[in-house]
């Protein structure tokens, strides 16, 4: 597959960035409806509070946070979208503000709720304009497109009005219009959202393989923790516009990895589980309990002793647990 031009130093690079919009209050009813139109009154929102982090080339990382973290609002700031209260946000040792076009020609933007698409026309002709707004030869662009087509099985829709592909072919062709001239930094806002499994499988198996292939940076959000889990090695965690983790997945796992949860499959009746644990459920003879990972062999030692069991499982949490024990976590300073 084709490769992307490499850049020494991160790529992203973001020191204290901050994001304040001042939005209109409105009181109920007419004579508050009144008061917004002549004396209006205004409050402050941040939505980015002084975060700072750096991205390597060939990244692949997972930005994380809850409905209304600031993740959004960041991943706009680096593409140039919008303009940072305070701080610095650069790609490529570029403003992304300042919109110059060899930043553009580097980077691409795909948002799951969002699309560049022409919606009548076959995504074909929304590719074909795309190599005339970028300048890309004839023959550099049918190889792109085969390149990425093929592995997106994509062959037999690009005639076919996008308004009558599904949701996941769409998103599909989404990704090829936005890597069709070879960006070397991709954000992907919630890319699956709203797609089936196995559209959501094929797609991720597609951004593995071209972050492998080209060593594109990829600055993944979205709230299916199975697509940060199979992509991502490090993710960034914001909530309330605060940097609240950044890190591998692994760390992550063992710094918030103090529980444990023991499936007990037992012929015990009306037997007593409080003393051992906090009593998740208890559903035909299974009893989950959680207990803190260094009384697993204690606590084990103590049931077997005392009840008969015919299974016994330790699971760890899992990543959609673990990571909300990271939004309630405390925010660094930064």
């Amino acid at each position: 597959m084709f490769h992307v031009k490499q850049f020494g130093g991160p790529v992203i690079h973001v020191d204290g960035l901050r994001k304040e919009f001042r939005l209109a209050e409105k009181q109920a009813g007419f004579s508050g409806t009144l008061k917004a139109l002549f004396n209006p009154t205004y409050k402050v929102v941040e939505a980015v509070k002084g975060v700072s982090f750096s991205i390597q080339q060939g990244e692949f990382v997972g930005f994380l946070g809850p409905n209304g973290a600031g993740k959004t609002t960041t991943i706009k700031i680096l593409t140039g979208i919008l303009y940072p209260s305070g701080g610095t946000a650069l790609v490529h040792g570029h403003v992304p503000f300042d919109r110059k076009p060899e930043m553009l020609q580097q980077i691409a933007l795909v948002m799951g709720n969002r699309q560049q698409l022409w919606w009548d026309l076959p995504a074909q002709e929304s590719f074909t304009l795309l190599k005339e707004i970028y300048g890309i030869p004839e023959s550099d662009y049918k190889q792109r497109l085969d390149l990425l087509v093929g592995p997106l099985q994509l062959e037999e829709k690009l005639t076919t009005q996008v308004r009558k592909l599904s949701l996941g072919e769409r998103m599909k062709c989404e990704l090829v219009a936005a890597l069709l001239h070879r960006p070397s930094v991709v954000f992907l806002d919630e890319p699956t959202i709203g797609l089936d499994l196995t559209s959501q499988r094929n797609i991720r198996s597609f951004l593995k393989e071209y972050n492998r292939e080209t060593g594109a940076t990829i600055v993944l959000t979205s709230h299916y923790m199975q697509d940060v889990e199979e992509l991502c090695e490090r993710v960034i965690v914001i909530n309330h516009g605060t940097l609240v983790y950044d890190g591998t997945l692994t760390a992550l796992s063992a710094e918030m990895s103090g529980q444990r949860r023991l499936r007990i499959t037992s012929t015990a009746q009306d037997f007593d589980f409080t003393p051992y644990g906090n009593v998740i459920s208890q559903v035909d003879g299974v009893t989950e309990i959680e207990v803190a990972s260094a009384d697993v062999a204690d606590i084990t030692a103590k049931l077997f002793a005392q009840i008969p069991i015919s299974d016994l499982a330790i699971d760890e949490p899992g990543l959609e647990e673990t990571i909300e024990k990271v939004f309630s976590t405390p925010a660094q300073p930064q």
